[in-house]
């Protein structure tokens, strides 16, 4: 006796909703142990890989490569227990809400050679334990043939006969002795020829960006079949419809027109998801809801360049340039806190965070990325380097997790790395400043009231014009530029 267990996407991290599907890690019908990855998915985050808790034979797997799926969507369904994929006397259970022999932690095999405990997994990702999973409730379906069409499921064995009907799991779906996903009573086919009726109200779409993107073509999401998961609206779906022929509909009166003989119609369209997406997604909300304001200035940095070189010559941890600015910020953080916040919309409230979780940015293959310097406050310069340094090998390598990209309070913007002196850095949201760092160059400077070549470099620091005034953010942008230019001013700082 065999029960199917169906594996949801778990939560991958702080505030993420979806992940992509980048390549999938078994075939249906192969045998998986507990623990063992199956899927390979790319959230706004980082590209993890994902285990499954039920050990067993693979009986379905949902999505495509390159198919996103909301979390707490199906990803595969593993028959659990001795009997699983034996054969066409497989009794399959999808109803993961009941109780089962299974759930009880003993089911006996066709041999009766004894019992097979419920495993649990031992791997915790946010969204799912290490005990019996729980049930999750789902819509009906909406589109039967369109989530169909998102399953992929073993082959079908011989039938034995007068098999018992399928049992209806939680979701309105039910699996039979194939593996195939099949009506649970009560829910309505498709209509025929696979067009949907109109219907008035909201519409179920996989984000706001893909209704976004609806609206702003003009087109009606009443009128599209879904092909995610319970007839989900994806945004291939979207896209699919606005590429079609004949589908585009006139814009609204008034509404913004491409100039002619502009290359949009044959242009290439490279869709928003992923790392691009997110980044996206954050800069454009920042614009929207910070009333951000940027200041300047130039510092003489060759005494910080002399006092590297002095500190890489006492010998011990390599100390880099990223990690000399890091220690500059945190001490200027703890002489101006209020720069260390957050605005809580909802309450209108600033809160200004205890501990300084500092963020740099780190461009890579997949694009920009922000690792998180965990009480970056509370390290030396030498652990600053040398977690900056792990860090940013992972950002290269593509193996940060989702923990180590959240939970920042301040980030840091080295641009000097592409050759450019100045930039009014993007305030990454929800933080409240950020300081951009321009590259070190030998300039003319008058020092001492006389010309001479010395390496400068222009700081930028942009903030939350609602958590302080300009007083304040000249103040903390002035303290940064004196460390640099006198790096014993550190030994004063509080």
């Amino acid at each position: 006796m065999a029960v199917v267990r169906e594996f949801t996407l778990p939560d991958l991290g702080e505030g993420l909703t979806e992940a992509e599907i980048v390549r999938w890690l078994v075939e249906v019908g192969e045998v998986v142990a507990v623990d063992q990855p199956v899927v390979e998915v790319e959230t706004a985050k980082a590209v993890v890989e994902v285990p499954c808790p039920y050990g067993g034979v693979v009986t379905a797997r949902f999505g495509a490569e390159g198919d996103t799926l909301d979390v707490g969507k199906p990803l595969v369904t593993v028959a659990v227990g001795s009997g699983a994929g034996s054969g066409p006397d497989t009794d399959l259970d999808t109803d993961t809400g009941s109780k089962t022999s299974s759930d009880t932690g003993s089911a006996s095999d066709s041999g009766g050679t004894g019992a097979v405990a419920d495993e649990g997994s031992g791997n915790v990702l946010v969204g799912y334990g290490t005990g019996t999973a729980v049930a999750r409730r789902r819509g009906r379906v909406r589109a039967v043939a369109s989530a169909m069409g998102t399953a992929e499921t073993a082959p079908a064995p011989t039938p034995a006969p007068a098999p018992a009907p399928a049992p209806a799991s939680a979701s309105g779906r039910a699996v039979d002795g194939t593996g195939a996903v099949a009506l649970a009573p009560g829910n309505s086919p498709a209509p025929a020829g696979g067009t949907p009726d109109v219907q008035e109200g909201p519409v179920a779409v996989i984000s706001p960006l893909v209704r976004r993107l609806a609206r702003e073509h003009g087109l009606d999401l009443r009128a599209l079949a879904g092909t995610g998961p319970d007839g989900l609206i994806l945004r291939a779906d979207v896209e699919r419809a606005l590429a079609a022929p004949d589908t585009h509909p006139a814009p609204a009166p008034g509404a913004a027109t491409a100039v002619q003989g502009s290359p949009v119609e044959g242009g290439e369209r490279v869709p928003l998801r992923g790392v691009r997406g997110m980044v996206a997604d954050k800069l454009a909300r920042s614009r929207r809801e910070i009333p951000d304001a940027t200041c300047w200035v130039d510092a003489d940095a060759t005494e910080l360049l002399a006092a590297r070189a002095a500190m890489n010559a006492a010998g011990g941890e390599r100390i880099s340039v990223p990690a000399l600015f890091a220690r500059i910020v945190t001490a200027g953080l703890s002489r101006y806190p209020e720069l260390n916040a957050t605005v809580d919309t909802e309450r209108h409230e600033i809160v200004r965070l205890p501990a300084v979780h500092l963020g740099f940015a780190a461009q890579t293959e997949r694009g920009l990325v922000v690792p998180v310097v965990r009480d970056a406050h509370a390290r030396t310069t030498a652990a600053l380097s040398a977690e900056i340094g792990r860090l940013t090998e992972a950002a290269r390598t593509g193996t940060l997790t989702p923990a180590e990209l959240t939970g920042g309070t301040f980030t840091l913007n080295n641009y000097g790395v592409f050759g450019v002196d100045g930039s009014t850095p993007i305030i990454n949201h929800p933080e409240a400043a950020m300081l951009g760092v321009g590259r070190i160059a030998p300039k003319p400077w008058v020092k001492d009231g006389e010309l001479a070549v010395r390496h400068v470099v222009q700081l930028s620091f942009t903030f939350d014009h609602r958590v302080c005034d300009g007083g304040t953010a000249g103040g903390f942008l002035r303290f940064v530029a004196d460390c640099v230019e006198s790096p014993a001013v550190l030994l004063t700082a509080v």
